[in-house]
This record gives C-alpha cells, sequence and structure tokens, in this order.
C-alpha cells in the first residue's frame, strides 16, 4: 500500500479545534483508498485542553509519532510576556525542532511516496516544508484557513512569517488543497502565476458513523417549553461577532414577541465568556442566552440532534470559509438559522442543501425583522429541513475519496519525473524567517 506522511498539529486528544476530525477521519478512511498514513504531531502537554474519547477512532495500524512541542504563551511566559522569536511562525514554533527529526526517520523507515501537512497551525507546514526539501518528496500542502489576509495576523513579524512560508508553499508544493472555492479564487489572484490545476477543493464533511448510535431527533418542538435554539462551538468576537445577534433578542424581547418561555439559546463551548456574560446583561437577554461549558464530541452531536433548531455564526470577513460545523449542522437535519452574509461560501452550501434561513450577520434590525417567522415555522414544524440527496456527498468518506485520487497523482507524477531523470532540483533557502523586527517580547492577547 502506498503511504503519506500526515503532519498534523490538530490531533487526537486535542479537543481545542474542529480541525482535528479533518486529520482523523482521512487517517481512517484513507487506508480503504490505498494509502497508508503515518501521522507526525505534537505531544498532548501542548493542547490546552483534551478528550481520549476520539483517540479510540485512531485505526491500530497507524504509526502515529507525538514529538514535544511547547505553547511559548503558557511554557515560556514570564507575567504574560514571552519571547518573540519563540513564537515565530506561531506559539507552537518549538515543534519545528523534535519534529523534523522525527520526520526523516519516518521517511527513511516507512519510505512514503508523498508528504501532507495541514494548516493551522503554521508550524506545520514549516515542517512539510523542511521535509520536502531535505528528503525531495512531493509535497501537499492542506490549508483549511487561509494563512495570510490584509490585517492577518496582527502582529506584522508574525504575518510576515506566514507569508514566507506561505510564498514558499505556493513555489513549491505539488498540490495546494482548500476547502472552500473562494480561497482558491483569493490565492489565484494573490499568487497570479499559481497554476490552477495545482489547486484541489476538497471540503470539509461529515461522517455517518458519528451519528449512527445518536437518539432521533423530534420532527417539531414540544408544546410548553422554549424553543431550544443551539450554537456548537466558539464565538469569535470579530469574525462571529454576536453583537448583532444579541441586539435583535433584545428589541424583541422589549416588543414582548419572546422571552425566556419562549426561546433559550444555548452557546455551546463559546469562549470570551466575560466579555458575553456582560454584553448580555447589558441588554437583558441573559435569561435568554446562556453560555454552557464545552462537551465532548459525540455529546455536543447529541445536543444538535436534539435541539429544535441550530445556530451558524459567520461573519462577511470569512466569506471565503465554511465552519466545519456547517456539515455537521446539515447531517443532524435540524431547521438551521444561519447568520451570515449571503454571497459568501457558507450561504453557498447551505442554499444548495436546504434548510437554512439566510440572515447577515451584521444586520440586527435584518435579524429582529426575520426571527420571529422562523421560531413560528420552526415551533409549526414547518421550516424545511436539509435535503439528505445532498447533504449525503458531503460525507468523510467522500472526501477521502477526493483524497486518495490527488495522492495518486501527485505520486505518479514525481515517478514519472525521477524516472526520466528529472527530479526536482531543491535549492537552498533564500533567506529565514523575519528577525530582528520589533519589540523582543509580545503579550498575548486572549
Amino acid at each position: 500500500m502506498n503511504r503519506v506522511l500526515m503532519i498534523a498539529f490538530h490531533f487526537p486528544p486535542c479537543a481545542e479545534s474542529s480541525g482535528v476530525h479533518r486529520t482523523l477521519k482521512f487517517t481512517r478512511y484513507l487506508p480503504d483508498n490505498g494509502w497508508q498514513p503515518i501521522v507526525l504531531t505534537v505531544h498532548p502537554r501542548v493542547y490546552e485542553r483534551t478528550s481520549p474519547q476520539q483517540l479510540r477512532e485512531v485505526p491500530s495500524v497507524v504509526d502515529v509519532r507525538r514529538t514535544l512541542g511547547l505553547d511559548a504563551a503558557r511554557h515560556l511566559a514570564l507575567r504574560g510576556r514571552y519571547p518573540r522569536q519563540a513564537a515565530l511562525p506561531d506559539r507552537y514554533a518549538s515543534w519545528w525542532l523534535t519534529a523534523v527529526p522525527v520526520g526523516l526517520t519516518l521517511i527513511r523507515r516507512h519510505r512514503p511516496r508523498v508528504i501532507w501537512s495541514t494548516y493551522p497551525v503554521a508550524t506545520a507546514h514549516l515542517i512539510g516544508l523542511t521535509l520536502h526539501r531535505l528528503s525531495r518528496l512531493p509535497w501537499v500542502a492542506d490549508f483549511r484557513d487561509s494563512m495570510t489576509e490584509e490585517g492577518y495576523p496582527r502582529d506584522p513579524l508574525r504575518r510576515r512569517a506566514h507569508a514566507w512560508i506561505e510564498e514558499r508553499a505556493v513555489a513549491r508544493a505539488a498540490r495546494l488543497v482548500f476547502t472552500a472555492p473562494s480561497t482558491i479564487a483569493m490565492y489565484r489572484a494573490r499568487y497570479p502565476w499559481l497554476d490552477g490545476e495545482r489547486c484541489a477543493w476538497i471540503p470539509n464533511g461529515y461522517d455517518e458513523t458519528d451519528f449512527d448510535s445518536l437518539a432521533p431527533s423530534p420532527a417539531a418542538a414540544s408544546p410548553g417549553r422554549p424553543l431550544r435554539l443551539v450554537h456548537s462551538g466558539v464565538v469569535y468576537p470579530e469574525e462571529r461577532d454576536p453583537r448583532p445577534f444579541f441586539q435583535a433578542l433584545s428589541r424583541l424581547k422589549q416588543r414582548g414577541l419572546l422571552n425566556a418561555w419562549s426561546l433559550e439559546v444555548l452557546l455551546r463551548g463559546s469562549g470570551f465568556q466575560a466579555d458575553y456574560s456582560r454584553l448580555l446583561r447589558e441588554l437583558g437577554v441573559d435569561d435568554i442566552v446562556h453560555l454552557v461549558p464545552p462537551v465532548g464530541y459525540r455529546e455536543a452531536l447529541q445536543e444538535c440532534v436534539e435541539a429544535d433548531a441550530l445556530l451558524l455564526l459567520q461573519g462577511a470577513s470569512c466569506d471565503h470559509q465554511i465552519p466545519a460545523k456547517a456539515y455537521e449542522y446539515l447531517r443532524a437535519r435540524r431547521p438551521i438559522l444561519a447568520l451570515t452574509a449571503e454571497r459568501g461560501d457558507t450561504a453557498a452550501l447551505l442554499r444548495d442543501s436546504g434548510g437554512a434561513t439566510i440572515i447577515d450577520l451584521a444586520d440586527a434590525d435584518a435579524i429582529a425583522a426575520a426571527l420571529p417567522g422562523f421560531l413560528r415555522e420552526v415551533r409549526d414544524g414547518t421550516h424545511p429541513l436539509p435535503d439528505m440527496t445532498r447533504v449525503s456527498c458531503h460525507a468523510r468518506e467522500e472526501r477521502a475519496r477526493d483524497l486518495a485520487v490527488l495522492l495518486d497523482e501527485v505520486a505518479a507524477r514525481a515517478s514519472a519525473e525521477s524516472g526520466a531523470g528529472g527530479g526536482r532540483h531543491l535549492r537552498s533557502m533564500d533567506g529565514g524567517l523575519a528577525t530582528g523586527c520589533g519589540d523582543a517580547y509580545v503579550r498575548e492577547s486572549r
């Protein structure tokens, strides 16, 4: 069987990013398509939150190597400050020091045909780039999010480091994989010489086996209790700014159109609890919106299946992204209140699959106008549900099959070039990560 070395920061038992499921499901389903993964990841001590729940899903035949890495913001900080150079290209830069030699050992032992790395975290791509240069194996760079955008990352030195890695990925990777069509368009506009044939679209998805043992959802809300609207996952203050939604709830409550007996909003594992708690109190809707702690993955899915409706938040700045939870929402087959821009890729996915009421997240007036009708349809059981004939194409097995086809193509081309004596000549690195700019220390904002 062909082998692929997969470099991923987020891997079980990590419980702080939905990105963990992408690599995990690839390792589960790639062997069915002729590819045996070898996983190079970081030691679990670097994660702020872990859960053993998904460790049992890692196939026993997969060789998983975990190397030491430190979080500069936690492990190297003194009174909240840490060496700036220890956080380039990100807070986990130290992982590179241990991952590269272990990666070379894995390459010598298993002889993979392709190297695959996934962002975020940027250090994963730096490891992939380094191993590609040292081994001359073809490299596939997987972008779950764009590495750079205008003003992102905020810190100029970190943005420069990200750009350095991104430029080399675009120049050297055999394929660039993206999870949304608009991201491909953005990168091709940023790098006009980038050949479209080197760009691939492999979205996220859902795993049917995760839903097998979940209790079925009711067709409509039970009478005599408030409707339960659930958002699962982090609510970022900028990318998923909930303030217009909170303001709309406040206006509707003041008009007597909803209250705590008619609606219950659960923000599961939202983060930023202190800020949101204060805002909810100020708007007088803290009896409607409840900030609840994160739970295990299966418990979160069960909560989505049992919800009367699901809430999705995605700001206009993320029009070229699709949150991974959107696919799980669709599979849960509950009505979706999607507060996102009509022109974005998230809205396009939901329109194609059905089952969603789409309103601009930034427009409090529009939310207040549409929310009563949405809740009424949910209560009556008349709101459309996602079309499973459309949703089923987003199964993780399909995504793994897509990746296997891509790996086949990359490996075949590398073999042809090698057989023809056209192996790639790898030049020495032209420059390094930016150093010596700005303050010597950085305070992490949380």
